[in-house]
């Protein structure tokens, strides 16, 4: 599942294949951009914030949001797609390489200085060179919510999303219903900080230090299946009333209080 993590190693394989080359193949396929062309161009580099990628070429930002299917691909020219061309959003081909976005649900192509447009909503990233814990903290323990929904709106803090939330409230012992202002929300974000930064370098996303499969999450993905500390089963809800947006949590109902 795409979160803040996963989002930073993305950005970092852009950066590496297309940053510093000129571009000859670009090709949005959604509706309001799908005659943009930056051909010639130079792609200067890919920046993540929070969930989202801007992708800097020339005096453009190529925005695309992962939601909870998209992926960005990269190839060598002529190389063959792993997956069926009605699925792809977008091509950024340098000469050594190709980017292939799909099933990228949100993409757009704006001036780059016009970015904060797009991100400039979003709360402080645990990712990024400019992470202020404290803002974080702040914006978190104001917000009246359950924490499990606070900590999933982007404008409080950018990068955690419901896997995150449910590993790091189940690691604090905190009960995702509780109102966020009775949470040591520095404390949390400090878990969370050092947590993401561990994962952002790895292949595959653990919060038990375990590598094999079915063994690296604590609560998120266990419905009914025992804690792994007090054999308790665990169980699963949904946090909040926006119905466009799933936010489901998996909490230990006795390490969790």
């Amino acid at each position: 599942m795409p979160e803040g993590d996963t989002v930073f190693r993305t950005a970092r394989q852009l950066d590496e294949a297309l940053a510093g080359r000129e571009v000859t193949r670009f090709d949005l396929r959604v509706p309001q951009a799908a005659t943009a062309d930056l051909s010639g161009a130079t792609v200067l580099g890919c920046v993540p914030r929070g969930k989202h990628l801007l992708l800097r070429i020339g005096d453009h930002t190529l925005h695309s949001h992962l939601r909870m299917d998209g992926v960005w691909f990269i190839y060598r020219p002529g190389e063959r797609w792993r997956h069926p061309a009605f699925k792809v959003r977008a091509i950024v081909g340098v000469a050594e390489r190709e980017a292939v976005g799909v099933d990228i649900a949100d993409i757009e192509l704006v001036r780059t200085k016009d970015e904060a447009q797009i991100v400039g909503h979003l709360g402080p990233d645990p990712l990024s060179a400019d992470w202020d814990p404290a803002e974080a903290a702040r914006r978190l323990s104001a917000d009246e919510r359950a924490i499990h929904v606070a900590l999933l709106d982007q404008r409080n803090v950018a990068g955690f999303g419901n896997v995150y939330a449910s590993e790091l409230l189940f690691l604090r012992g905190v009960l995702p219903t509780t109102p966020a202002p009775d949470v040591d929300t520095a404390a949390l974000l400090d878990l969370g900080a050092r947590t993401i930064r561990a994962n952002r370098d790895r292949s595959e996303r653990t919060f038990t230090g375990m590598s094999r499969p079915g063994q690296m999450t604590w609560v998120y993905g266990r419905f009914r299946r025992p804690c792994r500390r007090c054999g308790t089963p665990i169980l699963r809800g949904q946090q909040g009333a926006d119905p466009t947006r799933e936010r489901v949590t998996y909490w230990c109902p006795r390490c969790q209080h």
